[in-house]
C-alpha cells in the first residue's frame, strides 16, 4: 500500500522526524510513501513562513533509509492565482519524486480559519474555493497532482463538517477536472476527511466523474502530519481507486507508476 501525501517537522504544521513516520509507515505495512512539506506563502503576510528550508528537507530526508520501505521525495505548493513563478522556483530548486499543487488560501485568507468564512453561507465559502481552483489549474504548469479538491470539508472553521458533494459543485468541478485531463495532471485521493467530516477528499464520486472525463492518474495520501495518522485508511483508498481505474499511481522521478495490488 501507499502513501504519497506525509509531512515532518519540515513542514511549519508537522510535528514528528522522517525516522518516525517512516518507522510507522513500515509498522503500517506501506511499501511505498512520498514526504510532501508545505511550500506555502502567506499573499497578505509575506513574513509568516509558511514554506521549509532546503537545508532542513535535505537534513531531514537524503540520508534516511527503512528496510522494505521505498521512500520518496515530493513537496505540496500551495497555489495561488498569480505565483507561478514561484512555483517554477521551488520546483527547479532540486530532483523531486512527487510534487503536489494545493490550494490553502483564497482570496488572501487561509481558508482553514474562521476570517475566511466570515460573511459567508458554507456554500458560497466553498464554492469561491472551487473558482479559486478552477484559475489555479488554469494558470499553473507543472504539477502531478491536485491535492485534497475538497479541503474545505475539514476546516476547522467549516461550521458544517460534512462531505462537499460532487452533485452541488458540479459545474466547477467538471471544468476544474477537464483542466487537469488535458494537462495530463491527476488527482489526489486523500484520506484525512474520513474521520473530520466523513468523506475522502475529493469523494468518490469525483473520482468516478474524473475518469469519465479522461483522468488516468490518482495517488492516495493520508495528509498524515503526526506519526499516528500514517497511511490512516490508505488500504481502503487504494482499494477504491483500483475499483474504479483498475490500478494506483505511485511518483518516482516526477514520472507517474501504475500499480495493480492484490486484496484480500
Amino acid at each position: 500500500m501507499f502513501d504519497f501525501h506525509m509531512h515532518t517537522r519540515v513542514s511549519f504544521d508537522g510535528r514528528d522526524t522522517a525516522v518516525n513516520m517512516a518507522k510507522a509507515a513500515q509498522n503500517a505495512g506501506l511499501c511505498e510513501i512520498c514526504f510532501t512539506d508545505h511550500m506555502d506563502y502567506d499573499p497578505l503576510d509575506p513574513n509568516h513562513k509558511l514554506h521549509f528550508e532546503l537545508a532542513d528537507y535535505i537534513n531531514e530526508y537524503d540520508d534516511l533509509e527503512v528496510p522494505g520501505l521505498t521512500i520518496r521525495r515530493g513537496f505540496e505548493f500551495g497555489m495561488l492565482p498569480d505565483n507561478r513563478d514561484q512555483f517554477l522556483q521551488d520546483v527547479s530548486l532540486r530532483s523531486w519524486d512527487f510534487v503536489i499543487g494545493s490550494l490553502h488560501f483564497v482570496d488572501g485568507l487561509d481558508v482553514y480559519y474562521p476570517r475566511y468564512w466570515e460573511g459567508k453561507t458554507p456554500y458560497q465559502a466553498i464554492l469561491r474555493s472551487f473558482e479559486d481552483t478552477l484559475q489555479c489549474v488554469k494558470n499553473h504548469d507543472g504539477f502531478d497532482v491536485l491535492g485534497h479538491l475538497t479541503y474545505l470539508g475539514k476546516c476547522d472553521a467549516n461550521p458544517e463538517k460534512k462531505p462537499i458533494l460532487y452533485r452541488d459543485y458540479r459545474e466547477v468541478a467538471d471544468e476544474i477536472m477537464k483542466i487537469l485531463v488535458d494537462k495530463g495532471i491527476g488527482m489526489e485521493f486523500n484520506t484525512s476527511g474520513l474521520d473530520r467530516c466523513g468523506d475522502y477528499l475529493p469523494g468518490v464520486e469525483y473520482l468516478r466523474r474524473f475518469k469519465e472525463l479522461g483522468g488516468e492518474i490518482v495517488t492516495v495520501g493520508s495528509d498524515a502530519h503526526h506519526a499516528d495518522r500514517v497511511g490512516q485508511y490508505c488500504a481502503e483508498g487504494c482499494k477504491i481507486v483500483q475499483d474504479i481505474f483498475g490500478y494506483v499511481c505511485t511518483f518516482d522521478h516526477r514520472k507517474p507508476r501504475f500499480h495493480t495490488l492484490k486484496f484480500l
